[in-house]
């Protein structure tokens, strides 16, 4: 006796005989233990089985944004007249590839304190509790805080912004930031179709701000004892470890010594992918080896900013307006370990503007020239152009980037 199952025109053909054994074998034909329909052999010929040349592969996107860094001038274009903050129209060219990802990164520059403890800008920051939400809508799943201003509210603003998240978006996955020493010893592991993926953020610092005396915890430091106990219990949780460190020299495109020392130790001790943030200025992408072990490691070292409204004026400063979407594809090999199977980075331009329904982020493949000649960055660097921002992209990614 044979059976077949599926269900409508682009079903999957299985055949088996009564006891579950396949008596076809070839790619998506597979063994069935349940029979649903019975045919006889006679009514099935092997020209209506359609066969499927590739085998179903469980593969997982990532994506991942740098820093949101809320300038005074962008609170101020995107500060309601009734009261509050409207943030919708940053994201409004990104949000499509943002949420088509399986998992979506994001490094929030500044604390989300909201407006009790006082909206401000640079260089004490504190962020209004609607960018939160925002972040939300635009589709990102892990928000990174362990930031060099994690702590410019100081424990008030750790708290508080913790307390928003849980009670607003229990669903999204916070890390670098604490409000218990229980917490920061959780290892945040992402699951899909068995593949499990731990993230680990940090920074290197607080900009001198020290931690309370009564949380020790508060954020994630960039301490080599405590980094590879948290990468060894991830290797063992996970299939695949990320770390996203808060790292580098600010606006400089060069890989510092720094950043190549900790490379290293990510590397020895077993992270596949690193994605970092801080420099507000766009750094190399490469793929490093580990030359005893033969495993190889991506490292994004700065992904620039995603939004800011800088200060600066003169040379370089149209650099601080360019930034990054790192893209990854990952697959279980077949082996059963999970591998890169694709990447790149996908170039973005902070476009900004006193009108708010104009500022926003655009993929620099959707920008302009016209766009280009409005972006009012120009007021502080006359050198920014579409042209300007590709030559930078090539410089730094060269044929990486899209």
């Amino acid at each position: 006796m044979l059976a077949v199952t599926g269900c409508g025109m682009d079903q999957e053909i299985r055949l088996s005989d009564d006891f579950g054994q396949p008596v076809i074998s070839h790619n998506k034909i597979t063994v069935v233990s349940e029979i649903k329909e019975e045919v006889s052999e006679d009514s099935l010929s092997i020209d209506q089985i359609e066969i499927e040349n590739e085998p179903v592969k469980n593969d997982i996107s990532v994506v991942m944004v740098g820093d949101i860094l809320l300038h005074d001038p962008v609170n101020k274009v995107c500060h309601l007249e009734g009261g509050g903050y409207d943030y919708s129209n940053l994201f409004a060219n990104t949000v499509d590839e943002i949420e088509a990802a399986d998992l979506a990164i994001v490094n929030q520059e500044v604390i989300i304190g909201g407006e009790s403890l006082r909206i401000t800008g640079y260089p004490a920051f504190n962020a209004p509790f609607e960018i939160g939400d925002e972040l939300v809508n635009a589709g990102f799943d892990v928000i990174c805080h362990a930031t060099n201003h994690a702590m410019d509210r100081g424990g008030s603003g750790i708290r508080k912004c913790l307390e928003f998240w849980e009670e607003n978006h229990p669903e999204e996955a916070v890390l670098g930031i604490h409000d218990s020493e229980e917490d920061k010893n959780e290892i945040y592991v992402y699951e899909k179709d068995g593949i499990k993926i731990a993230i680990l953020n940090y920074t290197y610092g607080t900009n001198g701000i020290r931690l309370p005396e009564n949380m020790p915890f508060a954020v994630d430091l960039l301490d080599e004892e405590r980094v590879c106990a948290d990468i060894k219990r991830a290797e063992e949780m996970a299939d695949f470890t990320i770390v996203c460190p808060h790292w580098g020299t600010e606006y400089s495109h060069d890989v510092s010594t720094e950043q190549d020392k900790w490379t290293e130790i990510f590397l020895k001790n077993g992270v596949d992918l690193v994605i970092g943030t801080h420099p507000h200025v766009i750094e190399p992408v490469e793929m490093r080896v580990n030359e005893d072990t033969g495993d190889e490691m991506l490292v994004y070292y700065s992904l620039g900013n995603f939004v800011n409204w800088t200060a600066g004026e003169g040379k370089g400063t149209s650099d601080r307006m360019v930034g990054g979407m790192a893209r990854i594809e990952l697959t279980r090999g077949d082996d059963g370990g999970v591998r890169i199977e694709d990447y790149g980075v996908r170039a973005l331009v902070c476009h900004v503007s006193r009108e708010r329904d104009q500022m926003s982020v655009y993929r620099l493949s959707d920008y302009t020239e016209e766009l280009a000649r409005s972006n009012e960055i120009l007021d502080q660097d006359g050198s920014f152009s579409k042209e300007y921002c590709t030559e930078l992209c090539n410089l730094i990614w060269g044929d990486t980037w899209d």
